[in-house]
């Protein structure tokens, strides 16, 4: 038994759609499409599952980049929950990312590193704003800390 995910699918696609382009490879026992909880809409990935592993690697083979729905379908092996490719980016964990490891030189300031205000690229977090932003702004008192 094999589980397949099949990603980057049109949120139009049905089970019946997918049903019918995978029939040719082999027999399938089960089409799972994750829907959105709260909208009921598809999510646009689905999971196949085949009983017979080499009718499941053919069907990866034929149908990974093939057109449905306007879009170029990625097939490939589904991983157990648990396990995941590398983080997506924006979705860094707190020691990764360009200054993990390092001492108190973050990589910001005057010594280089990735400054930047507006327009000038970048990630997120800490370095989206920069002191360009707020330059008309008035400052705020502080509030006494006791």
């Amino acid at each position: 038994m094999k589980s397949l995910f099949v990603g980057n699918m049109s949120f139009q696609t049905t089970e019946g759609d997918l049903r019918t382009l995978f029939e040719p490879f082999g027999q399938i026992t089960r089409v799972h499409m994750a829907m959105d909880r709260e909208t009921g809409r598809a999510r646009g990935f689905a999971f196949i599952e085949m009983p017979n592993d080499e009718e499941a690697a053919k069907a990866m083979a034929g149908l990974d980049g093939k057109e449905l729905g306007g879009r170029n379908l990625k097939v490939n092996e589904a991983r157990p929950k648990g396990e995941g490719g590398p983080p997506r980016s924006g979705q860094k964990g707190f020691n990764s990312g360009p200054s993990a490891g390092r001492g108190p030189n973050t990589g910001r300031g005057p010594s280089g590193g990735s400054g930047g205000g507006r327009g000038k690229g970048g990630g997120g977090g800490r370095d989206r704003f920069s002191n360009e932003d707020y330059r008309e702004s008035v400052r705020q008192p502080r509030e006494p800390r006791w």
